[in-house]
């Protein structure tokens, strides 16, 4: 059975507040409210991060206050942050808006910043800077020159950078151990984590580069986020490592952990240990294990050597006749060998010199025939090309004949020498007819003699 509502009571006497209003009435418009406020950004720092399966919670805090904060889960997951990315103490930038939980009997009421939207402070930042940074240092080649350094297996001294009081400094000297190494270290100690410590690495770093003896240089630091490494991606620091004429080991950060020290040195190891390790490439109590054996190995030699040139001379010494015998039979039977073989080369070269000739013979006879078969066929053609001239030399006669004939019967002096005239007009061309005689002014007959002028005085048809 609902129970009834409870009755309005009366207000205080004298109150300019209006009301009374029920608690969840006004805790109902309170939400309202709220919610209608504008969205803002926030930044501060994550603190007393927990949550449910539904909501994460977590407390915003600068050094003036702080605001509780919730996140739906899913738009926390879909932020796409690393399960490390909010550990308490880190900041962060947060979009959204004020929010109230009206609470009811059995649970409280509460206040919250609901956040829609959440990114890690300056990381983002961080990370674009390091890739323009990064690029532009590849672009100018500075990422080369330490990897083309020469590196001695075993260095006189060994420079180190790394923080004084940091554990470090003990993983290099486990490394150094490692290897058997023996030679000089020599300790530049610098900040590895703050504003100051870039110029302070790379002041270092040139200092043991001036050092004679000094081979290589490890710089060292432990793990950290990205702000604490970032004296390491400092521009300056690596331009003056890309330069160093010393081979420059890093070892920055743990194994996820990519700086841009890390691009420009001559090797980059994961840890430490691993980079005094590559400091001294070549194991020295195995190389003087192995030195020793191989001394060992050449005495043992050197000596059962001695000892069969020893035993050779005792022998000779006691039959010397019998050893010169020997051989004077082993030279003798040389020489008969020698003898053989080389009746055998001669008597071998004589066949082939035979076959040889007996080859340019018959390939000589060949030619010869050829040369004969080719002499009778430039005979036969001889005869057949003069007997072709001499009959297209008659038949060329022949027709040079019909055609003088020919040439004879049109000539026009033969025609004149039998009474006939040729008549032509003033410009040398002929008259053929009555009627262009009597227009000429004047005529040029020719005979078969010579030729008179004539004038034309009357024409008759």
């Amino acid at each position: 059975m609902a129970s009834e509502p409870t009755p309005r009571p009366a207000g205080i006497p004298g109150s300019p507040a209006a009301g009374p209003f029920p608690v969840g009435a006004y805790a109902a418009k309170l939400r309202e409210e709220l919610r209608k406020r504008a969205r803002v950004q926030l930044f501060g720092e994550v603190w007393n991060l927990g949550g449910s399966r539904a909501k994460v919670y977590f407390e915003l805090r600068d050094a003036a206050g702080a605001v509780p904060c919730s996140m739906w889960r899913s738009e926390f997951e879909a932020c796409g942050l690393a399960p490390a990315a909010l550990a308490d103490g880190a900041q962060v930038v947060v979009a959204g808006g004020p929010d109230y939980y009206p609470g009811s009997r059995t649970s409280s009421p509460s206040f919250s910043f609901l956040v829609e939207d959440l990114r890690v402070a300056g990381e983002g930042d961080l990370l674009a800077q390091l890739d323009r940074l990064r690029k532009q240092l590849a672009v100018e080649g500075l990422f080369e020159p330490q990897k083309r350094l020469a590196r001695r297996a075993v260095p006189r001294a060994i420079g180190v950078v790394t923080g004084e009081r940091g554990k470090a400094r003990d993983d290099v000297l486990a490394g150094l151990r490692r290897r058997g190494w023996g030679g000089r270290l020599v300790w530049a100690f610098a900040p590895v984590q703050d504003r100051h410590a870039a110029p302070q690495i790379a002041r270092a770093l040139q200092d043991l580069a001036a050092c004679a003896d000094v081979d290589a240089i490890v710089v060292a630091r432990g793990g950290g986020s990205l702000a604490d490494l970032f004296a390491f991606c400092d521009e300056t620091l690596c331009r003056t490592v890309a330069l160093l004429a010393v081979p420059v080991i890093a070892s920055v950060g743990h194994h996820t952990d990519r700086t841009l020290l890390d691009d420009v040195a001559a090797v980059s190891c994961s840890t430490p240990t691993h980079a005094a390790e590559a400091a001294v490439p070549l194991h020295c109590e195995q190389a003087r294990l192995d030195l020793a054996r191989a001394g060992r190995r050449l005495q043992r030699h050197g000596r059962e050597g001695v000892l069969a040139r020893a035993r050779t001379l005792a022998a000779l010494s006691r039959a010397p006749a019998e050893h010169v015998a020997r051989h004077r039979v082993r030279l003798h039977q040389q020489l008969r060998e020698l003898r053989a073989a080389a009746r055998r080369g001669l008597a071998d070269r004589r066949a082939h010199s035979a076959r040889r000739l007996l080859v340019v013979e018959r390939k000589a006879a060949a030619a010869g025939l050829d040369r004969a078969r080719e002499a009778v066929a430039l005979r036969r053609g001889a005869a057949e090309l003069r007997r072709a001239g001499t009959a297209a030399s008659r038949r060329r006669g022949r027709d040079l004949e019909r055609l003088a004939l020919a040439l004879a019967a049109h000539d026009p002096d033969r025609t004149l020498a039998r009474g006939y005239a040729l008549v032509e007009g003033e410009g040398g061309q002929l008259v053929t007819g009555a009627a262009e005689a009597t227009a000429a002014a004047e005529l040029r007959v020719r005979f078969h003699d010579g030729s008179v002028r004539a004038r034309v005085e009357d024409s008759q048809e």
